[in-house]
């Protein structure tokens, strides 16, 4: 057997290369867009790509899973539920693909998304028990995936999180997520075992209600870009240049320099409406974060940009972005609406029938880590 873990520090997500050294059959689970690396693994290895399995559909990251289909004439493979507009084999829970002496076994873990499934690994040879577990965005290293995308929820999370702490001990598991947006506790380790989250993961000394409340009681705010990306992975359009892929230095600015700003300066506010609601900044327009790529043409080319946020770190990313598709005049407002507020400065508020926000602040940058 071969097996081989891909960080990507860009999204804080993690692929997988298995392969049978026997039949020298491989796959890859959750791709990126960036196929090259795997390509360059397959001719090191002399593998031959028979199947690509997405856990579920993506929302923070393109997958390149077709593009991988396409070139290896591989099967691609989703949990029967999954909601996309091309073709692929569905997969039932339990359902096991041959990859020479491997068992690649299906497991349905919904919660974070519907269609959402683990994958067991199970080597005969060795043992009947499987060794490891790929677990998307189910388990996460001392958290699991959030439950407020289409299709997600808490109490099937619940579910999920206790059918997966039945397995042995032993077995290795290896989540979808090191750090990033679709968790709120990870702790940055990018595997673990079952044994150390049945005794050490906050979230599986939880009875169901606690369980779901702790878990709805706040989530990070939707990823970057992420209508457009969600959209590319089910293949209703075709836009994988919404996927931030390089780390500029962005210039940052006080919120003394805010409230001097050159009147032709657009504010772009990109916290979720729920938190623009409920009070922003006099002329900012509200523009969050995960809409960034679909409503570009929105935003004005030949005026200064100003991105803001709650405190100061979506704001950064969404500045990166905008730097990588060509808007030379950003920058970030440090410490976001917190530090304008906390300084005393007027605040202005829209709808107020929209719900509030609970969002839970991370410092993680999306681009390479920490804050460039």
């Amino acid at each position: 057997m071969y097996f081989k873990q891909i960080l990507d520090e860009r999204c804080g997500c993690a692929s997988y290369l298995v392969a049978s050294r026997q039949s020298q059959e491989a796959a890859i689970v959750d791709p990126s867009i960036d196929t090259p690396q795997y390509e360059a693994l397959l001719q090191e290895r002399n593998f031959r790509l028979r199947y690509v399995i997405d856990t579920h559909v993506h929302a923070d990251h393109v997958s390149g899973a077709r593009a991988l289909r396409d070139k290896h004439g591989a099967e691609l493979c989703l949990h029967e539920w999954a909601k996309v507009a091309y073709p692929f084999r569905p997969l039932e829970d339990g359902e096991e693909l041959a990859l020479g002496q491997l068992r690649l076994r299906a497991l349905h873990t919904p919660g974070h998304r519907t269609e959402l499934i683990s994958i067991l690994i199970v080597n005969p040879p060795r043992s009947p028990e499987p060794s490891m577990v790929l677990t998307g965005d189910s388990l996460l290293v001392g958290d699991v995936g959030r439950p407020d995308f289409e299709g997600g929820d808490p109490a099937a999370q619940y579910e999920s999180l206790t059918r997966l702490l039945r397995l042995p001990d032993w077995v290795a598991v290896f989540p979808g997520h090191f750090e990033g947006p679709c968790g709120k506790g990870m702790c940055g380790r990018p595997s673990t075992t079952i044994g150390f989250e049945r005794l050490y993961n906050p979230l599986a000394r939880l009875d169901r209600g606690a369980f779901v409340s702790t878990l709805t009681d706040g989530v990070p705010a939707r990823p970057l870009n992420m209508t457009a990306i969600e959209a590319t992975n089910r293949g209703v359009v075709d836009m994988p240049w919404a996927m931030l892929t390089t780390s500029p230095r962005v210039r940052e600015i006080d919120i003394e320099a805010l409230e001097r700003r050159p009147p032709d300066a657009a504010v772009l506010d990109v916290r979720e409406p729920g938190e623009y609601a409920h009070g922003h900044v006099p002329g900012a327009i509200s523009l969050p974060q995960a809409d960034l790529a679909s409503r570009l043409d929105e935003i004005p080319r030949n005026r200064p940009i100003l991105t803001l946020c709650e405190r100061g770190v979506r704001s950064l990313r969404a500045a990166q972005f905008l730097m990588q598709m060509g808007v030379n005049e950003v920058a970030s407002v440090k410490g976001g609406t917190a530090a304008w507020r906390a300084a005393g400065r007027p605040l202005a508020f829209g709808d107020a029938r929209v719900e509030k926000a609970r969002i839970t602040e991370s410092e993680w940058t999306h681009a390479g880590g920490s804050r460039p």
